[in-house]
């Protein structure tokens, strides 16, 4: 049995494929998402085999969202469009299913069939951005999307990662790592990644350093990274 998340900002798209979808006695649809934020909860939490993704969905879109996932857990992705001509070429030129709206029952099964046989996921780095511009972010059962610039640090702990800004705390489903390679927040602390943008001091006499940001807060530097970061600013 192959799970499946559906993700698409349209209710009657997503009912529409979920109920094509139950014909197929391997296809166990486990899920749907109407936004990339809900996206990567569910599929971390779910760990689904394979995605349908809209691409054009409001304020991330869905080639956004695939340069967030972790692509030592990226999931089997079908894309889902309307007529999008670059899109559909970019699909057509590197071998990536993808299915058109209205989804045409006899295609939808021709593109199962091939993951049937090949349910491995492919590398999707050619179609992902490089960079990531914004953050899709939660507090409580808000969703909220956060440009980076607004960035002041990122921290880990057990509650789980933590996006700080000059005027709110919230949460991301993204990790450390990832924010590291696509974002131009710099590690300053096993555990902490800070904007050099907005960093208004470096504390060297504290106890293993100490980042003080243009709105105040406070973050810790370990020693490991306190040249490198002090490099950004031209101190040896």
């Amino acid at each position: 049995m192959i799970s499946a998340l559906i993700i698409d900002d349209e209710p009657l798209a997503r009912d529409e494929l979920a109920d094509l979808l139950e014909g197929s006695e391997d296809i166990n649809v486990i899920g749907q998402c109407s936004n990339a934020i809900e996206a990567l909860q569910q599929i971390a939490q779910l760990k689904p085999q394979l995605i349908f993704l809209d691409i054009q969905m409001p304020r991330i879109s869905g080639m956004e969202l695939i340069g967030m996932l972790d692509p030592e857990s990226m999931p089997r992705v079908v894309f889902v469009t309307a007529y999008d001509e670059f899109a559909i070429k970019a699909f057509d030129n590197h071998a990536f299913d993808y299915l058109l709206k209205p989804i045409d029952e006899s295609r939808l099964e021709k593109t199962l069939c091939r993951l049937r046989k090949d349910l491995p996921p492919k590398s999707l780095d050619v179609l992902a951005p490089k960079d990531l511009t914004r953050l899709p972010c939660y507090i409580g059962s808000k969703l909220k999307v956060v440009s980076v610039q607004e960035v002041e640090f990122v921290f880990s702990d057990h509650a789980g990662i933590h996006v700080v800004t000059a005027s709110e705390h919230v949460h991301t489903h993204l990790t450390l790592k990832l924010l590291e390679e696509k974002t131009p927040l710099v590690r300053c602390h096993r555990q902490y990644l800070i904007n050099p943008d907005a960093i208004s001091e470096i504390d060297t006499q504290h106890r293993g350093a100490e980042v003080t940001t243009a709105s105040g807060a406070k973050a810790p530097v370990s020693r490991r990274y306190l040249k490198p970061l002090k490099q950004l600013f031209g101190f040896q």
